[in-house]
């Protein structure tokens, strides 16, 4: 049986359209040009800009030479090469910028993952890519959407022969050994399954995580995804992750430190990757990891977090010890009541703090925030743009709230809050709360992103980093980076922020200026710059 595994990331960043029109887009706008003309600069380029470092000149803004791999491709892809089954892969991000290339040869059916779609438009999508290019083959689904939506999408979609929910490790190579031997679903845990006009849905059963083995990687890995735990212990509203996998499982130190030792002898991985929602929970793991792991020969790490995890000078010397390089953490919010609403277990206060101290260490930090969560109003909400531009350091993201299902648990507020959603299945949907709409968390969202990069040296938006190795200098301080970004950032906007195009090139040359304060100088040939990472 030779299968064909569909997985990667969904079809859309809901916040890339703020670059619009910026100096760090691909194609240069009309207006853009113009004020380059008019600051004397027509060939300017971000890519141009350089600093000097032991003799060498080294490109700014030099691309990431690795990215992080798909958790679950990986996961999927260790699953059928240690059942045995032959497969190949198509990513999904490929299906929806239309580059993607059926497989050669036979297909006998088509494994497609539902962990990074979001509604049954994209489920459409990738069904019809499908039927175009393997037509009349079985499809088995799994993932996040389908963990949520199994019935509705066996109801909606009967090329879809079974779903697969939750853990698939053990279940999957049973599935795909029925079909081979053409033998009935009935009694393979977690699967939903098609039995003539009927839909036999089986009981679940879980993987015990601490004595399944994780995944294997083939190869060389520069950097590996991991997964520590399955499930959530925190019920945030705006989350339905807890709801698709409901009993929350971890890992131990022991086994985790394992894991990572081999990835870093069997794949020499460079970085692990912690890809649960929260890594640094349960608090007694966390002890007994950063106990174990100084002294692990284990690779660096980053990982997601909460705010009142980083609660001391102690703990974050340990994470630092430990070989941390960067955390993610979800504030959300400024304002205690929003955090309330969200059912977020957290405080101002304990955001705050977990802020100062990360900004006084060496660990680099991400942290998200949201405009417009039910409830919140302006008035609420100014608490987090005031904290973004007066106080916060380091990067961030703000993104605008969005209503990416119905099985959200925030409709528990529905009432109470006046949650109105033109299609709740929809993120890019209108939507109404008795705080506000949708229109008005756009423009709070660009009003406060647009205060941040003009009245805030110590706080930059993560959006166009993404791309590029990080920190930009990393034989330089973060202050001194986040400075440089300040810089770039503010050069490349001048066209989107100054109606006046004498005022706008007048911009571009200032921070040109700033940015040559700080090392950073522009060459005319970008090619004679090295890429490499420092």
């Amino acid at each position: 049986m030779r299968v064909l595994l569909m997985s990667g990331l969904g079809p859309a960043n809901l916040n890339s359209g703020y670059l619009s029109g910026s100096l760090l887009e691909r194609d240069r706008s009309p207006r853009a040009t113009q004020v380059l003309q008019r600051a004397d600069r027509p060939d300017l380029d971000v890519s141009q800009l350089a600093f000097e470092k032991g003799g060498r000149r080294y490109a700014l803004l030099r691309p990431r030479p690795d990215s992080v791999p798909h958790l679950t491709s990986v996961t999927l892809t260790s699953i059928l090469a240690s059942s045995g089954h032959d497969f190949v892969r198509v990513p999904l991000e490929e299906v929806w910028t239309s580059q993607a290339r059926p497989p050669s040869g036979d297909i006998d059916v088509v494994l497609l993952s539902s962990t990074f779609i979001w509604n049954d438009g994209i489920v459409a999508a990738a069904l019809n890519w499908i039927g175009t290019h393997v037509p009349d083959t079985p499809v088995i689904m799994g993932g996040q959407y389908t963990n949520l939506k199994f019935m509705p999408v066996m109801r909606d979609h009967p090329e879809v022969l079974a779903v697969v929910r939750g853990d698939a490790e053990e279940s999957l190579p049973r599935v795909l050994d029925a079909l081979q031997a053409g033998a009935s679903l009935d009694g393979i845990p977690n699967v939903v399954w098609r039995d003539g006009p009927r839909i036999q849905i089986n009981p679940i059963a879980y993987v015990d995580m601490e004595r399944f083995p994780s995944p294997t990687v083939a190869g060389p890995a520069p950097i590996v995804p991991y997964e520590s735990m399955r499930g959530c212990p925190f019920d945030c509203k705006f989350c339905s992750f807890p709801a698709a996998s409901p009993k929350w499982r971890y890992k131990s130190a022991e086994k985790i430190v394992h894991d990572w030792t081999a990835y870093a002898t069997e794949n020499h991985a460079k970085m692990i990757s912690a890809m649960d929602s929260t890594f640094t929970v349960p608090p007694t793991r966390m002890r007994r990891l950063l106990e174990l792991l100084p002294g692990a020969g284990t690779p660096p790490w980053e990982g997601f977090s909460r705010a009142n995890t980083i609660n001391s000078p102690e703990l974050v010397e340990n994470l630092a010890r430990s070989r941390c390089q960067q955390l993610h953490i979800g504030f959300e919010s400024m304002n205690d009541e929003t955090l309330k609403r969200m059912s977020k277990r957290v405080s101002v206060r304990q955001n705050r703090r977990a802020g100062e101290l990360l900004s006084r260490s060496d660990i680099g930090y991400y942290v998200f925030f949201i405009v417009g969560y039910p409830g919140e109003t302006p008035e609420a909400f100014a608490d987090t743009s005031a904290f973004l531009v007066d106080e916060y350091v380091g990067h961030f993201a703000l993104s605008k709230f969005s209503i990416t299902d119905e099985t959200m648990p925030l409709w528990q507020d529905r009432d109470e809050l006046r949650i109105v959603s033109d299609d709740p299945t929809d993120p890019t949907a209108a939507w109404s709360h008795i705080g506000m709409d949708s229109a008005e968390a756009s423009r709070l969202q660009k009003e406060t992103l647009d205060r941040v990069r003009h009245g805030s040296e110590t706080a930059v938006l993560h959006l166009w980093q993404h791309a590029f190795q990080h920190w930009l200098m990393p034989h330089r301080d973060r202050l001194t980076n986040i400075r440089a970004e300040k810089c770039v950032e503010r050069m490349a906007m001048a066209p989107v922020d100054y109606p006046d195009v004498a005022q706008a090139a007048k911009v571009v040359n200032d921070e040109l200026d700033k940015l040559r304060d700080l090392g950073i100088e522009r060459v005319e040939d970008s090619r004679t710059l090295c890429r490499d990472a420092i």
